[in-house]
């Protein structure tokens, strides 16, 4: 048995060694119902102002029922067992509320503040996040990684794939936003301050028909529209960032919500960042010192959200929207031969806004407006000192729009809604090389018109969820029309049984590709483009799935087919690496595949298993004969472990990740190279090694005087596992030269929170 075996065993059976426990006492409400929806696996819907102030005492050796009944004695407040599961919380005072509740059916879905709803989507909700394996914090993007079917073959947030599928095929909105940036350090952190965010719905199949755009999935994160919650502030540190938030009330109705947060690299060179700066910039011009070296290197990004609420009155809410997200990389280069020096430079940012209006009109029929901008620029300096050269290159995306929904319920068992969408889309590539002087500058813009309808059933005994969606978008441009339908269909059966089903069209204009594997300096080498209707076709998937489930006793088992056909990519969006990789092409590519999941919880104990098997192939009718090969991003094999346990105020997790490793192409063995050109086997025709790594985190909640503090630590990839990332090779004078990229290493980290 290897040495990294035996380790792993070890942590395994360390960390299932603890007990539980129990205790008595007063606390706030939320705060309780957190402790609650960990220990008996059930999740609680409400208003914030419902439980707002609201105080219990709670002893957690009692039952449910008797928990619930002693809070209804101790409170104004009504708790509603749906079912099993799901529990509302409403007052009994209350004359006039409108908030739809989706049903949840698996709470504390892998861990605590993540669920699956009746519609199938999963729910992460930050404010109630648990720990999972390598997270001290919620990481928005690092957290759906854990779920099934999702992956990142390059350890990064700005390269998830789901199903099968490149990151751009990923709709990212940000309350109802679309964001071109996902990921701060060049893809290693999320974005995306949590401690703002309320709730964040995945959804990789049976999209709801408001949604344009994402033929892979929807990521969608909305930030709390409650005007009545307290003053609440919190600081939090660690070794690579430092971040804050306030939720200022400024008015009886008005509330101010605030969250910034910024890198120490630029101050602080700690282990983390070491070991995230020799990741990122592996095999990038920061660190190629072949005709000169780098010194004076600073690194910093941060990013601001703002939200400004007003209830104009009772049936009237009128929301603002703003963030901004920002990196920055400078670093110098010294001819060796001459005391030239130029600075390099690296800008990314997104900058998004929106406005936001609610009218309720009854209880039954409410309307929303909302008007929203988006704005990505991406820009690089390079300086070629020995050839006297700079090159500029930018890319730039300006998206606006707006959007008109209406809802209605028709009953309690039957709703409608419906809308319509104008949404304006520019992109521009820039590069100028001053000596000899070149600029190319191309400028691209696209309006889509959008009309969307869905009705959702839901039966009386809550066993049965039909939701039937239709979307249809005018690409003005090309005068060209899609019509996408959406169904969902959940149905309970036996008691402990849900058997569901999920079909969906959609389409996309915009994507990234990548022109050199150099561009932008090597670091973040993919540019937004724009659909043109010939060279870069509008993308359009369609897929299915059918899943089964039983949850019974605190136990999960869950399976989940599918299948999904893309069509219209470009070969330069797929990042070839090989004899493909200058060559412009249009093609599809086809992914069959079944996701399974264990899920045990055992009182403060959760553990979950999860398998995905998954086969996916290219066609290029101009690519290696028009005969399907592996797609890039073809991981046939993937296997998630877990284990978190709560234990008074300290919570511990412990994970390994295994899958089987990504294709690629190797040169041919008897002829490897015709002058520089290099001569390929069959594409996609080698594999690198199965990547293997193993990841544990703990945090420990206690006073600080009158506030609550955490502190946190973890260790990403424990056991220093060496995993391949990519391979390539390059032709130096007739010289095959093999070019290997690894993953992030043993890598530390420890926070520090505390909440006012």
């Amino acid at each position: 048995m290897s040495k990294s075996l035996k380790i792993t065993l070890f942590l395994i059976v360390f960390l299932s060694c603890f007990t539980t426990y129990a205790q008595n006492k007063t606390l706030p409400l939320l705060d309780a119902l957190s402790v609650i929806e960990q220990q008996f696996k059930v999740s609680f819907s409400y208003a914030d102002q419902t439980i707002k102030g609201v105080m219990v005492e709670l002893d957690t050796k009692e039952d449910l029922d008797t928990i619930l009944t002693k809070f209804e004695t101790q409170t104004t407040l009504k708790f509603n067992k749906l079912d099993s599961h799901f529990i509302t919380v409403t007052s009994v005072t209350t004359s006039f509320s409108v908030q739809k509740l989706d049903e949840v059916i698996v709470s504390n879905y892998l861990t605590t503040g993540i669920s699956k709803n009746k519609s199938g989507n999963i729910t992460i909700k930050p404010k109630l996040f648990g720990i999972l394996p390598g997270l001290i914090e919620p990481d928005v993007l690092q957290t759906i990684q854990a779920l099934p079917g999702v992956l990142s073959v390059d350890e990064t947030v700005s390269n998830i794939n789901v199903r099968g599928g490149t990151h751009d095929q990923n709709l990212i909105l940000y309350d109802g936003i679309k964001m071109y940036q996902s990921g701060h350090f060049f893809g290693l952190i999320s974005a995306f301050n949590p401690y703002l965010t309320k709730n964040v719905d995945i959804i990789k199949n049976g999209t709801s028909a408001k949604y344009g755009d994402g033929v892979s999935s929807v990521v969608d994160m909305q930030l709390s529209n409650d005007t009545n919650e307290a003053f609440s502030a919190g600081l939090g540190l660690n070794m690579i960032t430092a971040d804050g938030f306030a939720v200022i009330p400024l008015a009886k109705h008005t509330q101010l919500q605030l969250a910034t947060r910024r890198s120490i690299t630029d101050v602080l060179n700690t282990p983390t960042y070491n070991q995230y700066y020799n990741r990122v910039f592996q095999d990038s011009d920061v660190t190629d010192n072949q005709e000169s070296t780098s010194n004076n290197q600073t690194f910093r990004f941060s990013d601001i959200s703002l939200k400004l609420l007003h209830d104009i009155g009772q049936k009237d809410k009128l929301r603002f929207t703003l963030l901004n997200v920002f990196n920055q990389l400078d670093f110098d280069k010294n001819n060796t031969q001459d005391s030239q020096n130029k600075t390099n430079q690296l800008k990314q940012q997104n900058r998004a806004s929106g406005l936001h209006y609610q009218r309720l009109w009854n209880k039954k029929f409410n309307t929303s407006a909302q008007v929203y901008y988006s704005n990505y620029d991406l820009k690089s300096s390079k300086f070629d000192i020995a050839n006297n050269q700079r090159l500029i290159q930018e890319n730039r995306v300006i998206n606006n729009g707006l959007k008109i929904d209406a809802d209605y319920n028709l009953s309690t068992a039957l709703s409608l809604f419906g809308g319509i969408q104008f949404d304006e889309v520019g992109i521009s590539n820039l590069e100028e090389v001053n000596s000899p002087f070149f600029k190319r500058d191309i400028k691209r813009v696209l309006r889509t018109y959008s009309a969307y309808a869905e009705t959702v059933f839901n039966s009386k005994n809550k066993n049965t969820l039909i939701k039937l969606g239709v979307r249809h978008n005018y690409f003005r441009k090309f005068n060209i029309s899609t019509t996408e339908p959406r169904v969902y269909v959940s149905q309970r059966f036996l008691d402990h049984f849900r058997a569901e089903f999920s079909a969906e069209y959609k389409s996309q204009s915009t994507s990234q590709l990548i022109d050199l594997q150099n561009d932008f300096l090597g670091v973040e080498t993919r540019r937004w483009v724009l659909a043109n209707n010939n060279t870069i076709p509008i993308i359009k998937s369609k897929q299915a799935s059918l899943g089964l489930s039983y949850n019974k006793n605190k136990l999960l088992i869950s399976a989940e087919a599918y299948v999904k056909q893309v069509d219209g990519i470009i070969s330069r969006s797929q990042g070839f690496q090989n004899q493909y990789q200058y060559l412009n092409a249009i093609g599809s590519y086809n992914i069959k595949g079944i996701d399974v999941l264990f899920n045990k919880q055992l009182d403060a104990f959760s553990s979950w298993l999860s398998y995905s098997y998954s086969s996916n192939n290219y066609t290029f009718n101009t690519l290696n004969n028009g005969n399907p090969f592996p797609n890039n991003f073809d991981v046939q094999h993937q296997i998630n472990y877990g284990s978190t346990y709560q234990w008074k105020q300290l919570k511990l997790a412990l994970g390994i990740n295994w899958h089987s490793g990504k294709p690629f192409t190797k040169p041919d063995n008897n002829n490897p190279t015709t002058g520089n050109t290099i001569n390929y086997q069959a594409p996609n025709s080698s594999r690198l090694a199965d990547y293997l790594r193993t990841d544990v985190s703990a945090t420990y909640q206690f006073k600080l005087g009158n506030y609550k503090a955490v502190v946190g630590a973890s260790i990403w990839n424990i056991l220093d596992q060496k995993n391949s990332l990519n391979t390539y090779y390059f032709n130096n004078n007739g010289q095959v030269n093999k070019v290997e990229n690894v993953s992030l290493g043993l890598t530390p980290n420890v926070s520090f929170r505390v909440k006012f």
